[in-house]
């Protein structure tokens, strides 16, 4: 009898665990999408800081713009990293701080730190990149139809487990992120893990205006970076 009932009690033992498994996996991914981006929201507004990409695989040929920016963005809200930019399909890396409104950085061939206007580069404040007015939060919110797809892997070493949301953003949004986007509507897809972060945001459509689609992706990490950005 012991022999007969020890795969029976095994059997309905792993069940348990499975379906503990996949109550635990589920988090806040239960939830309906529009909610669950808006907790992403939430949270990435109420940070003090984070690690920040914004990056491309290749700029449409003959694009004078951002191929990409890295740094530390806090709630200040300030930056301070670098923006790689191509000028006449030269590419240039550009140390930025962006503080109290203002952005200034360290053009090529000249010395010392100069007062900008990114949206002359095609580049958005990096400042702002978190934020609700011209960033990730505003993103979120602006969200349209938004829709539960696939589980995929991510993060640092692809240790996370993230779920896939997508949807739509108005064009006039997304402006507002990336000042020289030129297209109407805009395809996007977020991953969220599971205690409800937003780790990356995949972003498609004309970005330059008579140029082709492409795509810009802004990865988020150490969420609660401390750090005091001053201008240089």
């Amino acid at each position: 009898m012991r022999v007969t009932l020890l795969p029976a009690l095994l059997t309905v033992a792993c069940l348990g665990l499975v379906a503990c498994s996949g109550d635990s996996d589920e988090g806040v991914h239960s939830e309906d999408p529009a909610s669950v981006l808006a907790g992403a929201a939430e949270t990435l507004s109420e940070t003090s800081g984070t690690s920040l990409t914004l990056a491309t695989d290749e700029l449409p040929e003959g694009v004078n713009g951002i191929t990409s920016a890295v740094g530390a963005v806090t709630d200040a809200p300030a930056f301070d990293g670098t923006l790689d930019i191509r000028l006449g399909g030269i590419d240039f890396d550009v140390p930025v701080i962006a503080v109290d409104g203002k952005v200034w950085a360290q053009i090529p061939l000249t010395s010392g730190w100069s007062d900008i206007d990114p949206g002359a580069y095609g580049a958005p404040d990096p400042s702002g990149l978190i934020g609700a007015d011209a960033g990730l939060v505003a993103l979120l919110e602006a969200t349209d139809d938004p829709t539960k797809q696939d589980t995929v892997r991510g993060g640092e070493d692809n240790s996370e487990v993230l779920t896939t949301y997508t949807g739509t953003i108005a064009g006039d949004v997304m402006k507002r992120v990336i000042p020289s986007s030129a297209d109407d509507t805009f395809d996007v897809v977020h991953h969220v893990t599971s205690d409800g972060q937003l780790r990356q945001t995949e972003m498609t459509g004309v970005f330059y205006k008579d140029s082709d689609e492409m795509t810009y992706t802004l990865t988020v990490t150490e969420y609660g970076l401390d750090r005091t950005i001053t201008k240089p």
